[in-house]
């Protein structure tokens, strides 16, 4: 804590860049680090290591930094593309570039046609085999509903049919002798 207080007092009353990192020994590997308000802690690493020719970083934290940096770009540019196929900021562009830009929405929009055409038709499609499957049902259903009906009219009139799908057996309720 006397450590971190005089690093502060040095960075206000030198007008110094102070930066401190203190990491314990003990097992918890506590990390306490300052630096001067106006300066960040990599900024005054990266200064240190420019003037001193020590070298802080290795090539894969630099070559890290680098792929941040081009996704970065990458990412600007695709944002500003984006704005530009919403229709933000398309004074900037020529004549050449409006043009790629348009024939682009085009591509874009007929792609949403096709497949809005493909959608309605395959909705189309499975309304009319539902209508088809209802039509067949109805259809299976009243024709039971018929057979049904004769063979409720044949047992009435006592005449059974070979046909039927169940036949009744009717057996006297006896004692059983045997087990006697």
């Amino acid at each position: 804590a006397g450590l971190l207080k005089k690093a502060r007092e040095i960075s206000v009353l030198c007008d110094a860049e102070v930066a401190l990192v203190i990491i314990s020994n003990s097992a918890n590997m506590k990390v306490e680090e300052f630096c001067s308000p106006q300066n960040k802690l990599e900024d005054v690493l990266k200064k240190y290591q420019d003037l001193s020719g020590n070298k802080l970083w290795d090539a894969k934290y630099e070559c890290l930094n680098q792929e941040i940096d081009r996704v970065r770009k990458e990412n600007d540019a695709m944002s500003i593309r984006l704005r530009h196929l919403e229709g933000i900021d398309v004074s900037s562009l020529n004549h050449q570039e409006l043009e790629v830009l348009e024939k682009t929405l085009e591509n874009g929009l007929a792609s949403i046609r096709r497949q809005e055409m493909e959608i309605r038709d395959a909705r189309e499609k499975n309304i009319q085999t539902e209508e088809e499957e209802k039509r067949r049902l109805t259809y299976i259903m009243h024709e039971q509903h018929v057979r049904m009906g004769e063979s409720l009219r044949d047992l009435e009139s006592g005449g059974m049919k070979r046909d039927l799908p169940f036949a009744f057996r009717v057996q006297p309720i006896q004692p059983n002798l045997q087990e006697q």
